[in-house]
Parts: structure tokens; sequence; C-alpha cells
């Protein structure tokens, strides 16, 4: 079909509308009230155009193409009557329009007539709303276009929000005016993501990095899981699809379920509504589902002839091994201890990650022709490469508790923590028995006061220098604690120990926090004067972890002992020689730990001469639903209770402290997801590129 555009003849599709045709050609034609993604109600008139043969001057986003079509788009005339209606537009508008909006843009591009000398805007008296979650209204600078109205009745079917009264008083609002909240509103944005003109505004800002901003849960998941995605399948019943999601980034989807850290949890827009969306437990729940299917779509490549040695079999190393393997690459892991896992195994207990969890993922791994040399401590970096290995990987992670230089922490009753949880979890038991202190506030804290009180301890008294709100360990890990019988002395730090024969006196100092320090943490200052002493049978330091190097591999180290490594592919000094994981980065988690694993595969396939591209899928993509509907009460709507063995039952064991999610729950918990997602698939709408070529 051919149609002429301002002297220009085109040839353009069928069904398009002029103003379609004329922006898929480059010619601009001023909008507000049209948007790509919502049908065209011609309402603003600043579309207008004058075609050839027709009266008047119709809407350029209601009008079909026509054959031999000729159509002007900015004649005197016409600019002289959108600048009335850009005048009538902002007759009711503050002055300053909102900076960047599309409404500024096109009232630059378009200008604006004043069609009644003497005339003063007279503002709308509509109060500013800020207390509601994730967007402000200032409905004073609604132009009544409708997209918001439309793009949440017609689009999304959820119906929160309508045009209010009539005439000039005629408002977008909720039912009743009620908050967003009781409005049915299930914040998807879709409307703030719509507004031309800076009525809805969110209340944090995303022109950078958008995507990551947006979509938080995705953004924050250091292995770069979709988790919008597999939590809206999860909500859709497809449960082993979701687990084919988060198995095409990871190996370890059960680990993880378990003991993940959650920083997708903590990010979740959920949270500023009422809670976040329980996404761990949801990864356990279809985790725990696995048919197995996926083993069916695992592909791995030709042989590649190349074989490389893997030193660690942590999270890090077996992830490494897991991609490589499926590169083609021989892969032999080498453990120093009887069991693989690394501190998946020795330091993390039981009752949060049960074995026969983590044995299955091992499994898994081993079972693509991955091979496993136990017992096997490497000496020699060199020795692996007369052996015929081309690559090394250093997956070592840090092993040694560190103690720390108080006074005193020499003594053999003060022991350190990644010790203490290696006893008990490799040997069933540790040597330790009356009264405990801990020293320190992570995970490692705590999961060494509950074990301790779980192999016979009397008590356990975590000393911590800040308090709870800044406390580093996991919120559930500390509040479980608690409930088990763990006491926790807040501000409070050692400053020295003192034997007293059958027990120890731990002398400290009562802290008070002061501004931010480099952490983003309150600062811990020592009050003077404050001194004061507790007496224990045993100290157990948790303050950190230190690495093992051994000297006969030549690495560079840093001051902390950790291998230096060339950021980029992670390559060390010596050609061919690789290293990743907490014996690089310094203590990190379990999902960190794997993130570098994939990013080690990566490069050291890049440098077997592959591609360096270790993904693979195994559920197609496919577009998401946009229709949500209504849902009365969906903001209201808590999180899910993870439902746990009680305290007195579990204190007495290493039985795993969390159920899993039933079918029911899971289905509702993953409905509360406000897919933010779906935000990013709605189109911008069109703006001037340039002044108006009058």
């Amino acid at each position: 079909m051919k149609i002429t555009i301002d002297g220009i003849l085109l040839e353009v599709k069928e069904n398009l509308t002029v103003l379609e045709a004329a922006l898929s050609n480059g010619v601009y034609i001023p909008n507000l009230c049209y948007h790509p993604n919502l049908p065209a109600i011609g309402a603003c008139r600043l579309c207008i155009v004058t075609i050839e043969g027709t009266k008047g001057f119709p809407a350029s986003c209601t009008t079909k193409v026509k054959d031999g079509m000729i159509i002007q788009t900015n004649t005197p005339r016409i600019r002289e009557l959108r600048k009335d209606i850009m005048g009538l537009i902002l007759s009711e508008h503050p002055v300053e329009i909102y900076s960047e909006s599309q409404l500024e843009k096109v009232a630059q591009w378009v200008g604006s007539n004043s069609l009644f000398p003497g005339f003063k805007p007279v503002i709308k008296d509509i109060s500013l709303v800020l207390d509601e979650p994730l967007f402000n209204r200032d409905l004073k600078r609604c132009i009544l276009c409708g997209r918001c109205v439309r793009i949440c009745q017609d689009i999304r079917g959820i119906g929160a929000i309508d045009l209010a009264y009539r005439g000039l008083d005629t408002v977008v609002s909720t039912g009743h005016h009620s908050s967003l909240k009781d409005s049915g509103c299930k914040f998807c944005r879709a409307c703030v993501e719509v507004c031309p003109s800076g009525a809805l505004v969110d209340k944090l800002e995303y022109k950078e990095n958008r995507q990551e901003k947006l979509l938080p849960c995705n953004s924050s998941c250091p292995a770069g899981i979709d988790v919008a995605r597999y939590v809206r399948l999860i909500a859709e019943g497809r449960f082993q699809d979701s687990l084919e999601v988060i198995r095409e980034r990871v190996p370890f989807p059960h680990v993880l379920g378990c003991v993940c850290t959650h920083p997708c949890e903590e990010a979740c827009f959920r949270g500023e509504v009422t809670e976040p969306i329980a996404i761990r437990a949801l990864k356990r729940f279809v985790a725990q589902l696995d048919t197995g299917r996926w083993r069916s779509k695992i592909k791995v490549v030709k042989d590649s002839g190349k074989k490389v040695a893997i030193i660690g079999s942590g999270p890090c190393g077996l992830t490494a091994a897991w991609f490589l393997r499926k590169r083609g690459h021989s892969v032999t892991v080498f453990e120093s201890h009887s069991q693989a896992g690394g501190m998946m195994r020795t330091a993390i207990p039981k009752y949060r990650l049960p074995r026969e969890i983590l044995d299955k993922e091992i499994d898994d791994i081993i079972s693509i022709g991955v091979h496993l040399e136990l017992n096997t401590k490497v000496e020699s970096l060199s020795d692996l490469f007369e052996q015929g290995f081309d690559a090394i990987f250093v997956a070592i992670g840090l092993p040694l508790g560190a103690k720390g230089g108080i006074p005193g922490s020499e003594n053999r009753k003060v022991l350190d923590g990644i010790s203490v949880l290696h006893d008990i979890n490799c040997s069933g038991r540790a040597d330790i028995s009356g009264d405990v202190a801990i020293i320190g506030g992570g995970n490692v804290a705590i999961d060494v006061a509950r074990s301790v009180l779980r192999t016979g301890a009397k008590s356990a008294t975590v000393i911590y220098r800040r308090t709870e709100q800044e406390m580093p360990a996991l919120k559930e890990e500390v509040q479980e604690a608690l409930e088990e019988g763990v006491r926790i002395k807040f501000l409070s730090a050692p400053i020295g120990m003192c034997d007293l024969g059958e027990s120890l006196k731990l002398e400290c100092i009562s802290i008070s926090l002061g501004e931010p320090d480099f952490s983003g943490r309150k600062a811990p200052l020592p009050v003077k004067g404050s001194e004061f002493s507790l007496e224990f049978n045993r100290i157990v330091m948790a303050i950190g972890q230190n690495a093992d190097v051994p000297k006969s591999f030549g690495f560079d180290l840093n001051k902390k002992g950790l291998i230096v490594v060339d950021k980029q592919d992670l390559c060390c000094s010596m050609a061919g020689v690789f290293a990743g994981g907490d014996v690089v980065s310094g203590p990190a988690s379990v999902i960190e730990a794997i993130q570098a694993g994939r990013e080690a595969a990566a490069s050291i396939d890049r440098y077997l001469g592959g591609s360096g591209n270790i993904e693979q899928s195994y559920i197609p993509q496919e577009e998401d639903p946009v229709y949500l509907g209504r849902e009365n009460g969906f903001a209201y709507k808590k999180r899910i209770d993870i439902n746990a063995v009680s305290a007195d039952k579990r204190i007495k064991s290493f039985i795993q402290t969390e159920h899993g999610l039933s079918e029911k729950a899971a289905l509702e918990e993953s409905g509360r997801c406000l897919r933010c997602q779906l935000r990013l698939k709605i189109s911008q709408a069109p703006l001037p590129l340039s002044k108006n070529p009058e």
C-alpha cells in the first residue's frame, strides 16, 4: 500500500493508522493520549492531520491508512490548532512541567497559545500522595489522557483506577478515593510507565541501569538466575519448568533452596507493599518435586581433547566442573577430604542442609562424566601439567578459622568457629561442654551457637558488637537461634581473655554506634569505663576465615593472603592456571561461590579455544501473560509462614529445621509476586527527536 505523507511517497503495511505509518517512517506527529501498547482513542487531538478528500482535521491515531492517501502533518494551520490544544491542556497545569516528561518534550515541540488574554491557570486543588508504596501521585499534573486507566483496566484487567466526576472536576481516582492498597492495585506500576506528565512517579529513579533496577530480584542474584520467571512459572503450576529455569544457571538448586542467602528477597519490591516473596522457599519447593526431566535435555558437546584439573570440591569448584564438562572438556576434581562438597559439607550444619540433598546434587555433577579424586591433596601445579592437564582451576576456599589478635585468644580453650563446625559436621561431636561464648555476628557464629547446643553445651551466648539490625547473619537463622535458647549480647566487644582453670574469663567493653563505616554499618565505638567480664568454659571465635594456599603453588597473594588474579578472566601469574571463589574474593556465600565457578568455567573454556558460552536453555523463552486480573485484598496478602520443627524437638538433633512448602502454599506465595518484569515489556511512547521543522 502506498501513501504520501508531507510530499513523500511511502509504502506501508495495511491496517496501520496514519500515526503508526508516520512514526514508522520517521515522521513525528505529536501525541499524548496515544501509546503503542494501548487502543487509540483520539482524545488529546494533538495528532490531527489533514487528508486530501476528507473534511476537517481527523486524529491520525484513529484513522486507518488507505491506498493513495495524501496526508499533511505539519501545515501552518495544523501548528496553530495544536498550540491552541496545548494551551487548553496546560490551562490547569502547574507552571513548571515535570522535567524530562513526555508532556514537557511535546509542549516544547508544539508550543502553546493563550486562548484567553489575561487568563491565569487555576491549578487543581489535589493533595500530593507520598505515603503509599513504590510510587507517588501528584494528580495536579494529570492531563486526563486516560493512559493509566486504560492500561490498568484493559491490559492488566485490574481496574484499580478510573475517571471520577465529570466536566472540569474530572480526575483519575481509585474507587471511593481509597488508598491504592484498598483499591485492588497490584503495584505492577504499568500506570507509572505510561503516564506522560509526571502525575505518577516512581519513588526511586530508574533512568540508568533501568532493567537491573526495575527487576531487582534478577539483578541481585549473583548467579543471574531468572527469579521473576521461575516464580511466575510456579504461580502457573509449572513446577518442573520452574526448576529447569533455575538449573539453566546453577547445578545446586536444592542446596540453594536450603541455604541461599537470598539477596533477591532483600531486593524484592513486594517487601515495600507488605513482605518480600519467600523466594528461597519456592526454590526448595520445586527442587523437592524434581522429576529429573532436565537430564534428558543436557547437552555435553563433542570432546575437546582438553583436560582441566580443579583443586577443591566446594560449590565454586564443582560448578566450574559442571559447566566445563558440558563444554566437552575432560574434568578431574581433586579433593583433600574423604567426601566432596567443601564448606557445604564441613561448615554448614545438617539442620540447614541435609547431606542427602548435597550428595544427590554432587552425584548429578559426577553423572555427566566429571572425575572426582578424593583424599588427594595437590602439592604441585607443575605435576598436574606433567600429567597432561591443559588448565588448572584453584578453588580451595578459606578452610581456616581466624581467632583475631585479642589477648588470651591463643589459649587452647579458645577455638575457631570453622574448626568447631568441621568437627561437628564431620564427626557429629566437638570437645565442647558447659557454658560457651561465641564471638561474632555472622552465619558462622549463629551456626556454631546452634550446633554446640545440639552436642551437649549447657548454654551458648553470642557476643556481638553491634545491634541485631546490623547483624550479617540471616534474620531467620537469628530468630530460630533465639527460639532454641541461644543468648545474644549486643553492643559488646571482647578485649581480653583470662584462664581461670576450669573456665575462662572473657573481658568485654560496651559499645555505642557512631556514623556508618566502610561496610555501610554504624561504626562500633568503645564506651570508656564500661568494661565488664563474663565467665565461660569455652570461647569460640567466629570472626573470619583465612586461606591455606600452599607456598609450592607460587601464587602472588595480597595482604589478606588471598590469591591475586586478573579480574577479567581469573587467570594467575602462571599460564593456564586460574583461581576463584573465596580464596580470591574473601568469605562469600554459596550462591556467590557458584557464580565464581560459572565465571571460571567461561574463562577456562575461552583459554582452551572455546567460545566461553556456558549457557544452555532447558525451557524456551515465551511471552509473559500481561493480564493480571483483579484480586481484592491482593496488597494485604502476607508472606507465607515457613513452618519449622518446634524448638524443643529440633534442639535434640540435627533434623532439618524448616519444613518445605505445600503445593497450596507455594501457589499462594508465588501468586503474591508483583510481576515487575511486565513493566519492562511496555513500549516507550514516541517522543520528538528534534525541534519542530516549521
